[in-house]
């Protein structure tokens, strides 16, 4: 408030003090005004989370009685089946039972009675008694039996796994939107003012063919600490991670500036950084890419369809590349270097290019370099496409024939990728590509470098 004081006390040719208080005064009401109606804000959205969390519960135990309640339906249905089946092989094996009972009764009678025809000493009744034998025997049920159970005493095919439905439920995380379902979206709308906010509609659920997908860290280069959808160059090789997992102090925050320090003149290039050693204990087979090839994949391959994603690059990345690769793409591939991978590349080391590049063919780039990257891939179409994500200026687009599953690749260098998936195709990039056919410029020269 000094600087009010000031203003009060002096003099001023064309305000008098008077007129100079009015103002502060009027400053002060008005700033006032603001601070109350941003606590009625902050009362209204403190109102609202508290109404919500309760809806959300009492909607949790909802989905959860619905849960039980299929549970107990598959059930009881198994307890059906299982006594349906007992009883089934019960009866089998009591009638074979009643039936070997029988026969072992006549059969210990005949023995009887053969046993007492030996000591018969009037060979006309011997012979008699012998035949009477002989019929009995032939047709005895005993020798017509089949000593084998009809069914077998294994119920192990009625027995329940519920292994791989115990693991998904248990990687279910507490509002996990898109990455729950990736292909509906739920939707509610109020209407609102300054004033007051409505009551929101009904939920509306929404078909989406977004892509969703995050970077598989097992087909990572040694040196890229990746979590989720971020991706860091490590010249460690991965051991600011292992420390984390150590349950060091050690966050990231140091490891990231480090990353920011280095300078021109004190960074290793990329064909100088050893990556031949082994990797640090505890990080499993990191061995999908290597030497040069800086390489992360996404974790979910585009087989058809058409998709959208953005990547960010830090400030300081020194050198970065964005695409699509088959699966085949080799270890120590670079992107761009192969018939197997599509990719627009950012140079920042020593001299700054940017270029699209495929089959080792490089397409210089006469645009600058956007803040974010919009990727457009249309399998079906065969069409590969970078824009600007801000103004959606189309950058370059690649025309081939995808004959496999592709995946979403990245190579970064000295610096830092984020990605931005789950979006849907943004309505004036389509626009684009309906007209792109008859478009000149950069999309002229694309049979310069396509397969």
């Amino acid at each position: 408030m000094d600087h009010m004081r000031v203003g009060v006390g002096r003099r001023d040719s064309n305000h008098t003090p008077k007129e100079a208080l009015q103002r502060i005064i009027s400053t002060l009401a008005n700033k006032n005004d603001e601070i109350q109606n941003f606590i009625d804000t902050l009362n209204q959205t403190l109102k609202g989370v508290q109404e919500n969390s309760s809806n959300i519960l009492s909607e949790l135990d909802e989905e959860f009685d619905s849960l039980y309640t299929i549970l107990d339906e598959v059930k009881e249905s198994m307890i059906n089946s299982i006594k349906q089946e007992q009883a089934r092989k019960s009866q089998e094996l009591q009638n074979q039972l009643s039936q070997c009972n029988n026969a072992l009764e006549n059969s210990e009678e005949l023995l009887e009675f053969a046993t007492r025809s030996l000591d018969i000493k009037e060979p006309e009744e011997f012979s008699k008694a012998a035949r009477q034998i002989k019929d009995r025997v032939t047709m005895a049920s005993a020798f017509r039996l089949s000593l084998k159970p009809k069914v077998s005493d294994n119920m192990t095919h009625l027995m329940v796994d519920f292994s791989q439905e115990r693991q998904i439920l248990q990687t279910l995380k507490f509002l996990p939107g898109l990455k729950f379902d990736s292909k509906y979206m739920n939707f509610r709308v109020r209407a609102c003012n300054k004033a007051v906010a409505g009551e929101y509609s009904d939920p509306v659920t929404l078909e989406t063919k977004a892509l969703n997908f995050s970077l598989d860290n097992s087909s990572s280069h040694l040196n890229l600490r990746v979590e989720d959808t971020c991706v860091e160059w490590d010249p460690t090789g991965g051991k600011s991670q292992e420390s984390k997992s150590k349950g060091k102090e050690n966050k990231g925050s140091v490891h990231v500036t480090s990353l920011k320090k280095h300078t021109r003149s004190g960074t290793p290039s990329p064909k100088r950084t050893s990556t031949g050693s082994r990797p640090p204990a505890g990080r499993g087979s990191r061995d999908r890419f290597t030497g040069e090839s800086y390489t992360v994949l996404g974790d979910t391959a585009i087989e058809s369809g058409q998709h959208y994603w953005e990547v960010k690059a830090q400030k300081d990345c020194k050198s970065y590349s964005v695409g699509v690769a088959y699966k085949t793409l080799g270890k120590f591939d670079q992107l761009g270097k192969t018939n197997t991978s599509w990719c627009i590349h950012v140079n920042n080391w020593l001299q700054n290019t940017f270029a699209a590049k495929h089959n080792n063919k490089v397409k210089s780039l006469d645009v600058a370099v956007p803040e974010r990257i919009g990727v457009f891939c249309d399998f079906d179409g065969g069409q590969l496409s970078f824009y600007d994500a801000n103004s959606k200026q189309l950058l370059y687009s690649f025309k081939t024939k995808f004959t496999q599953p592709v995946l979403p690749g990245f190579m970064v260098w000295c610096g830092g990728l984020s990605l931005n998936t789950g979006m849907q195709v943004p309505s004036a990039v389509r626009t684009l590509q309906k007209s792109e056919n008859g478009m000149t410029g950069s999309a002229s020269s694309l049979n310069n470098i396509t397969q």
